[in-house]
């Protein structure tokens, strides 16, 4: 089956926000073995979407829109979809029944601008969204289907996730098509290829794998294509494993296991709890730990010490050694951990220090040196990074550092 992704928003063309939706949406498809053949972004009039139905129909057997589904004059995909396909409108009892229902919940009224909301195009299939005030529709255009969801990324998730996947799943062929995610960090992809290569080498003709990297971790997700079902189930999981194996430390999870959510796994395993002093990555290795629901069964806070007089003051760090060696240096990280470990409480804290950029740095320590340590009473570790001038790459890459300091301090215990 082949799809096409429509987009619909002058915001999107502007640069006002992202779209994610589109990525999401075509790694859904892709696992239900949907091919994306086409993305699009188009203005929000009837004159694009029109056209651009007009088109996608004799491409595609599946055409998923989003965005323009709402209450306000400006959102007026329903309208053109009815009248591409010359469809009439008609009130919906049942979807005035759920708005009316959500708006009670929290004592609102509902206004004549929401009624309008109500009316549908005659022929259409419902999709339910608990999520919001929107349904999504289903259309039939020949042999193509038309799918109209909101543009929110929480209400589209969830219609397509609860209305639309069942609805999918019964035109899909008897090929099934499977996938295994292994998550790994603190190697690149391709040092993680050449490791595994004799494995890779030796897959079946239905079977490969993708290296998805990012900024310091790596997805690998294997995927088995064929009509046995338990086979490829099998096969998948003896693939899996080995490679795993192979990979052994550098492993943290599997599937849409998240890195916060591995450590906390087995931090709440050991009892232990921990906390971090932070510099230079303001407080985002507290938000990425406390991402995961449950933090604070073994995650107690964070000391944000940006400037120096919070460092001395908060973290005990003292200015006889900040005159000395610098807030990014290896003594200073040291010191903001015992410092973190009194503060806190905590058995366990990572701290770190340095020069995010872009500007800042010197020629002894550029933009991008970074200092970071982990440890307890006993014992504490250290490591410099020497990143680039990009702040929010060097962030988001010291805070998956952090972690993976972490997470092998706990594994070593």
């Amino acid at each position: 089956m082949k799809a096409i992704i429509v987009t619909i928003g002058d915001e999107i063309l502007i640069g006002q926000i992202l779209d994610t939706n589109s990525t999401w949406l075509a790694s859904e498809l892709h696992l239900l073995d949907i091919q994306v053949v086409k993305i699009l972004s188009i203005q929000d009039t009837k004159e694009a979407i029109e056209h651009t139905l007009a088109t996608a129909s004799l491409e595609a057997d599946l055409i998923i829109t989003t965005g323009g589904l709402g209450a306000t004059k400006d959102d007026i995909t329903k309208k053109s979809i009815a009248s591409f396909l010359g469809l009439e409108m008609y009130f919906d009892d049942d979807v005035y029944a759920h708005i009316d229902a959500l708006y009670a919940r929290y004592n609102r009224t509902l206004t004549e601008t929401l009624k309008e909301q109500c009316y549908m195009p005659m022929g259409t299939q419902i999709l339910k969204n608990t999520m919001g005030t929107a349904p999504g529709m289903l259309f039939h255009c020949g042999k193509c289907r038309i799918v109209s969801m909101p543009g929110v990324p929480y209400e589209m998730k969830w219609i397509f996730e609860h209305s639309l996947v069942p609805e999918l799943i019964k035109t899909r062929s008897d090929v099934f098509l499977k996938h295994r995610t292994i998550r790994t960090i603190g190697m690149g992809e391709t040092t993680i290829a050449d490791k595994i290569e004799d494995i890779t080498d030796n897959f079946p003709n239905n079977f490969c794998i993708a290296f998805l990297p990012s900024l310091g971790t790596v997805r690998l997700r294997i995927s088995g294509r064929g009509k046995d079902d338990a086979l490829l189930e099998s096969q998948l999981q003896e693939y899996s494993e080995r490679i795993a194996t192979r990979l052994s430390d550098i492993v943290f999870g599997y599937g849409s296991q998240t890195l916060a959510e591995a450590i906390q796994q087995k931090y709440v395993a050991k009892s232990v709890t921990v906390g971090t002093a932070e510099s230079c990555t303001g407080g985002n290795i507290s938000r990425t730990i406390t991402s995961a629901a449950g933090a604070s069964t073994y995650y107690m806070g964070s000391i944000v010490a940006y400037d120096y007089k919070l460092k001395t003051s908060l973290l005990n760090v003292s200015e006889e050694l900040l005159n000395k060696y610098g807030a990014v240096s290896e003594e200073t990280v040291i010191a903001m951990v015992r410092g973190g470990l009194q503060l806190l409480q905590t058995d366990v804290v990572i701290a770190v220090s340095g020069i995010a950029g872009p500007g800042g740095g010197t020629p002894e320590k550029p933009v991008g040196t970074i200092w970071l340590a982990c440890g307890d009473q006993n014992k504490i570790k250290t490591k410099k990074l020497q990143l680039s001038k990009n702040r929010d790459k060097n962030i988001i890459y010291t805070t998956n550092v952090a972690l993976n300091m972490l997470r092998k301090y706990i594994d070593a215990e």
